[in-house]
C-alpha cells in the first residue's frame, strides 16, 4: 500500500464472506424448507431451544433413575452452599515436621500434603505422633486432637464446630392432671 493512509483507501485484511440467506427462493440453495427438511419437531419454530435432557414429553432418563437421599442437605458432600468437602491429612504425615513447628495449611501445601489451599483441611487420627507441634487446620477428628495434645502439641481450629439444631417435634397434648380434672359429682344417697 502506497501513499498516505486515510478512510478512502482503507481495506479489510481479508474480504468479508457473505452470510447465507435462507428462505430466499429455490435458486439460493436454501429455499423452500430453509435447510430444516420436512415435518417434525425440528422443523418447527422454537425447536432448537429445548433444555438439556428434554425427551420430547417422554419421562426423561434423569427422572426415571432412582434418587439418593440427602444430596442437597446441609450435611451432604459438596453440593450447593453447604460445602463440606475436605482434604484429609493424617497425624502420621505430620511426623516429618521438626518439633515446635507451627504446622499451617500453607505449610502442608508446600510439603505436598494437600493439593489446594482453597479446600478445607481435616486432620485425621491415623498413625502416631511423637513430636510437639502446633497444628492449625479447619477441622480435627477426635482421635487426631487427642494424639496431638498427648504429644504435648496444640490444636488450632479455623472453623468452629456448628452445633446441629434439635429436630422439631410436634407438641404433645398436655395430660389432664388431677388438679385440673373435673371434680366428680357426689354420689346420690339412696332414698329410704
Amino acid at each position: 500500500m502506497t501513499g498516505e493512509l486515510n478512510l478512502s483507501n482503507l481495506s479489510p485484511a481479508q474480504p468479508r464472506k457473505a452470510r447465507k440467506r435462507i428462505g430466499r427462493g429455490q435458486g439460493s440453495g436454501k429455499g423452500r424448507y430453509s435447510g430444516r427438511g420436512l415435518k417434525g419437531q425440528k422443523s418447527r419454530a422454537g425447536s432448537h431451544k429445548m433444555r438439556p435432557g428434554f425427551a420430547g414429553g417422554q419421562m426423561p432418563l434423569v427422572m426415571r433413575l432412582p434418587k439418593l437421599r440427602g444430596s442437597t442437605s446441609k450435611d451432604a458432600m459438596p453440593v450447593g452452599p453447604f460445602r463440606t468437602e475436605t482434604q484429609p491429612v493424617n497425624v502420621r504425615d505430620l511426623e516429618r515436621f521438626d518439633a515446635g513447628t507451627d504446622v499451617t495449611p500453607e505449610l502442608m501445601l508446600a510439603h505436598g500434603l494437600v493439593s489446594s489451599s482453597r479446600i478445607d483441611v481435616k486432620v485425621l487420627g491415623d498413625g502416631e505422633l511423637t513430636k510437639k507441634l502446633t497444628v492449625t487446620a479447619h477441622r480435627f477428628s477426635g482421635s487426631a486432637r487427642e494424639k496431638i495434645e498427648k504429644a504435648g502439641g496444640k490444636v488450632v481450629c479455623l472453623r468452629e464446630a456448628v452445633a446441629k439444631a434439635p429436630a422439631k417435634r410436634a407438641k404433645a397434648k398436655p395430660k389432664p392432671s388431677e388438679e385440673t380434672a373435673p371434680a366428680e359429682a357426689p354420689a346420690a344417697e339412696p332414698e329410704e
